[in-house]
């Protein structure tokens, strides 16, 4: 019996495909440049921002996470963060950075999101986890969000197809 497999997403794509094939092949585009820009976004406000990076007072990281501590889902994670609230600070925004430049780029893009997911995932246990609703937290949408990008990859507009394209041809 004879199975049919669907093409390699990095192969581009045939001049006889229909345009359901090229809205499948596409759908994932948007959620990139959406999850990129805003994860850029985020680092680059934060880097930016001199109140944010520091210690204490008002609207610094560590009067967030001083604020947070008690209604955390894991406070040691808290704590841990509080021994040096300006180092988790710069590790956050320099994180969100790469995670935005990996899933805007196509730049191993897995990796990207599956650190995008990490990052949003540590901030829904963390800093909007007392949230209530919960959906009124947007950590948790953005983790959720960055689960397709974790399956699929970037296959199209990416460097990871570009390079996957140059390896097949040699």
């Amino acid at each position: 019996m004879a199975h049919s497999m669907r093409p390699d997403p990095y192969i581009p794509p045939s001049a006889g495909t229909g345009w359901k094939d090229t809205a499948t092949r596409y759908a994932l585009v948007p959620l990139r440049i959406f999850l990129g820009v805003t994860f850029i976004y985020a680092g680059l406000d934060k880097l930016t921002d001199s109140a944010f990076m520091s210690s204490s007072g008002q609207g610094s990281i560590g009067e967030q996470m001083q604020a947070v501590r008690d209604t955390s889902a894991i406070p040691a994670l808290v704590d841990q963060a509080l021994k040096s609230p300006v180092g988790f600070g710069y590790a956050i925004a320099i994180g969100e950075l790469a995670v935005g430049l990996g899933t805007l780029i196509g730049l191993l893009a897995r990796i990207a999101a599956l650190g995008g997911a990490l990052i949003s995932l540590s901030l829904w246990l963390t800093v909007s986890w007392a949230v209530e609703p919960y959906y009124y937290g947007n950590d948790l949408a953005y983790m959720m969000a960055w689960l397709p990008l974790i399956l699929a990859g970037a296959s199209v507009w990416s460097m990871d197809a570009l390079l996957s394209g140059r390896r097949t041809r040699f």
